[in-house]
């Protein structure tokens, strides 16, 4: 193939009729060419031939690696760099473009650079999350063991717990005679609204006659209210309730209507 370019060559030049020196000088420089071609294919099938085993074959592909880069670094080192152009114009041109082949490279490799610096720092958020995680899971069961050996050391526990429930036991027992004695007191001084008063409001509306309530049972409704929902201790003044037993506690500071509902009142907060 070699040749046959070469007599392609020839053929040209003599079409150009140029010299005879140029001739045989191309002729021999594609001899030279041809003749080193030929001695590295033959070093390659000397090479080729040798046997190795499987366990050297990796340490063995290394050191031909390493022989043809060896010969590569002399023949580079031996060669003496070729001027392309003494024209400034070419050698800026050429400059710019190789500066940009650079810029292009740069950038690429940025750009590489900063997308796995974001991954890196997607996960370090979730290593963190996770190390976080882990650490309130360990700060909760040291607590829970802290808290376990406490009661260990301590077996009178048990003991302080029953003591509290006889307290409750004990607290619910005095409500209940409170309430009991109230409830004497106020059926002694304050008696449920007569009949007369239920036949008056029958007589006076054609509606359902409604049942009016007890004082006592008025003051139990606004103190359970008080103490099962403290942020809304308001109750509903009713048809049932008897509008002497509600004037009697507002004027004497028992219980406050709302400050914008009439209709509603509260029990005056006297454990605050």
């Amino acid at each position: 193939m070699l040749r046959g370019l070469a007599a392609e060559c020839l053929s040209e030049v003599s079409n150009t009729a140029g010299p005879v020196e140029a001739k045989e000088e191309l002729l021999d420089e594609c001899e030279s060419i041809w003749k080193q071609m030929e001695e590295c294919h033959s070093k390659l099938m000397l090479l080729g031939t040798e046997t190795l085993l499987p366990s050297d074959a990796k340490l063995s592909l290394l050191m031909l690696r390493w022989k043809a880069l060896t010969v590569d670094f002399h023949q580079w080192q031996a060669r003496n760099p070729e001027v392309i152009s003494t024209n400034p114009d070419v050698l800026l041109e050429l400059g710019k473009e190789e500066l940009q082949k650079v810029k292009n490279d740069l950038e690429m490799v940025l750009s590489t650079v900063r997308s796995k610096n974001k991954q890196l720092e997607e996960e370090l958020k979730r290593e963190q999350q996770w190390y976080e995680e882990q650490k309130q899971m360990l700060e909760t069961l040291n607590k829970m063991e802290e808290e376990a050996n406490t009661e260990d050391e301590h077996p009178s526990t048990k003991r302080e717990l029953n003591v509290l429930k006889n307290k409750v036991l004990k607290l619910k027992t005095f409500k209940k005679e409170l309430l009991s004695a109230l409830g004497e007191f106020l059926d002694e001084h304050f008696p449920p609204p007569e009949e007369g008063e239920n036949i008056k409001k029958k007589n006076s509306s054609a509606e359902p006659v409604v049942e009016l309530i007890t004082l006592q049972e008025i003051l139990e409704m606004l103190i359970n209210t008080l103490m099962t929902t403290p942020h809304e201790p308001y109750i509903t003044i009713n048809e049932s309730f008897w509008p002497p037993y509600i004037e009697l506690l507002l004027r004497y500071g028992m219980a406050l209507r709302h400050p914008e509902d009439p209709n509603r009142m509260r029990l005056q907060a006297y454990h605050k």
